[in-house]
């Protein structure tokens, strides 16, 4: 028989199984000392009152304030339990929800966002929430029940009469509120995230006067939130109320009850067993009544698992295989066939070429025609769909990232740095060596501007690196992935938001990227870059039209350029007027 095999989130909880236990065992003995108080009453009135003895009533006294010590040291040893229990199982599952989370946007799935972190955190707190402890109860509650029929079966009947009174208001709870809660948690989520999107572009909001639009669509999904929570919070509450009322109804009727019995004769123990009978009936519906008056927490805890499970068995991250040596730097792509992902559209087209360690590749090509993609599948971001991309023979895609990474420099077209100093961003947020820093800083004629910042290499660059410029912003970038020693760098339009003085510093910096023998492929639209590159493709519509020799490759859109303006065949997609004729 096949071994069960548990994803992240279940093995999390598994390993908390010790610490339920000795949770239940010590809500078991809480349940137990509870009574402490209705027992001290009972013999002092059967005992004290009658025999009018001090000694009597101080020894009591002593006893009921020891069992009221250790209660509320158990109590509190067992918080103390399953919270460090909770932040256990947040620190066993956090790292793999924010790679899981991480995965998932890099392979652009719908609907991603922020929330498994945040459902671990509300798994981590329903840890030490009063629901959970309220669930714990049920084993002293089938015990209280049990000694309901020792004192009289009508007791114990009317017991469980009562907890199936109150397991149907249960029922009734979750199915008049699951749909609510469900609404007004994905409406709290969605709202969540179009505040986050609007954050994280509120200079255009701000500059093209959209705020009002974008302020009418969060509150939309907020209004719609606040509706479905009022009206789950509505019938939730006139459910708790009702099941209080039948826990307190069921105390005085089982005593009625008892009152009954013994005026009739039918109970031959004492009249002090009567009140320990209601008490115990009270006990026993006692965790019913908690979860119920608590279902808001149950509920989002129950959602929160099913999205994380659901999550993790759809995406399943890679293990890293057995260590490969440094990469020298040849490239090889086989047939490539590539789509953004999430989308059946093929954007690369069979693409196959090769580019020797330590040559410059330049790619070039209209807009829309697959560069972007190229570069990031180059890189091992995205998938191919069909073929290969080798890096010195070995696929590049399930390469372990974090072996493969330090030898890899990559520049998008759109550059996203991270809140952090600039030297933090130019390491990569690795250990810095400020010496290596500031080497890579001179590199990209970067040294001088950082020096001129408040803090220097110090300075908080802010979210998204907002005190910087476009052109300061796109050189980090660049320094970023030039750092350490990287033998592949893929640089996606490292030139668009540079001044003159900067495209000279990239193009200083090829040469002696060049000279170090490193590979490097530039996708751009300006010419310069061309000086540096020993091969040239051109793209057209995800295929290549030309590849080769940098020389060779301009001369062929010489001529088509030419047969395009005598009346032959057409240049392709007009590649050529990005170039000199």
């Amino acid at each position: 028989m096949a071994e069960k095999k548990y994803n992240d989130l279940q093995l999390a909880i598994l390993a908390q199984k010790p610490v339920f236990i000795r949770a239940l065992v010590f809500t078991f003995i809480i349940s137990l000392l509870m009574l402490a108080p209705s027992i001290y009453m009972l013999e002092v009135y059967d005992r004290v009152v009658n025999s009018r003895n001090w000694v009597t009533l101080l020894m009591l006294t002593l006893v009921v304030i020891l069992a009221y010590g250790v209660m509320e040291s158990l109590d509190w040893a067992r918080s103390r339990m399953l919270w460090d229990a909770g932040v256990d199982f947040e620190r066993r599952l956090g790292g793999t929800a924010f790679k899981t989370v991480f995965e998932s946007c890099v392979r652009r799935l719908p609907a991603v966002s922020i929330q498994p972190l945040q459902d671990v955190r509300i798994l981590r707190d329903f840890h030490s929430s009063g629901s959970l402890t309220g669930m714990m109860d049920a084993p002293a509650a089938l015990v209280f029940l049990v000694a309901l029929f020792f004192i009289h079966p009508l007791l114990g009947v009317m017991s469980i009469v009562s907890a199936l009174i109150q397991a149907l208001i249960g029922y009734m709870t979750e199915k008049g509120t699951r749909r609510h809660l469900s609404d007004a948690n994905g409406a709290s989520i969605s709202a969540y995230n179009y505040a986050v999107d609007g954050l994280r572009n509120a200079q255009v909001i701000k500059g093209m006067g959209m705020l009002s639009g974008v302020h009418a669509r969060w509150l939309q999904r907020q209004n719609r939130m606040l509706a479905s929570q009022a009206v789950a919070s509505d019938k939730a509450g006139g459910y708790a109320a009702l099941a209080k009322m039948v826990q307190m109804s069921a105390g005085s009727l089982m005593l009625g009850a008892g009152c009954w019995l013994l005026v009739e004769g039918l109970f031959t123990g004492s009249s002090g067993l009567l009140i320990i009978a209601s008490i115990f009936g009270g006990r026993v519906l006692a965790p019913i009544v908690q979860v119920i008056g608590s279902w808001k927490v149950v509920v989002g805890a129950r959602d929160a698992y099913a999205r994380l499970d659901s999550l993790l068995n759809d995406i399943s991250l890679r293990q890293p295989g057995m260590p490969l040596p440094p990469p020298q730097g040849h490239l090889s792509v086989e047939g490539v066939v590539a789509a953004a992902p999430g989308s059946n559209l093929a954007v690369l087209k069979g693409l196959t070429f090769q580019v020797p360690a330590g040559k410059t590749l330049a790619i070039v090509g209209p807009s829309a025609s697959g560069k972007s993609t190229l570069a990031q599948v180059m890189v091992g971001v995205w998938p191919a769909a069909n073929g290969k991309v080798r890096l010195d023979g070995v696929d590049i895609h399930p390469w372990n990232k974090m072996e493969l990474g330090p030898y890899v420099g990559y520049l998008p077209q759109d550059v996203e740095l991270f809140e952090g100093t600039v030297a933090e961003n130019i390491a990569r947020f690795q250990v810095d060596d400020m010496g290596r820093v500031e080497e890579v800083a001179r590199l990209v004629g970067l040294h001088e501007t950082i020096l001129a910042l408040p803090r220097g290499y110090e300075t908080d660059i802010g979210e998204e690196g907002c005190v910087l410029s476009g052109g300061q912003r796109q050189r980090v970038g660049l320094a970023r992935a030039l750092y350490g020693n990287p033998r592949f760098v893929v640089l996606d339009e490292p030139n668009s938001s540079l001044d003159e003085q900067g495209e000279q510093a990239l193009l200083d910096t090829l040469q002696l990227l060049k000279s170090r023998g490193v590979t490097v492929v530039v996708v751009t639209h300006r010419t310069n870059a061309l000086q540096v590159a020993d091969l040239m493709l051109v793209l057209f519509e995800g295929q290549i039209r030309f590849f080769g020799p940098r020389d060779e490759v301009l001369m062929a859109l010489q001529r088509a350029s030419a047969q395009a303006s005598t009346g032959g065949s057409p240049a392709p997609g007009g590649a050529s007027r990005a170039l000199p004729a």
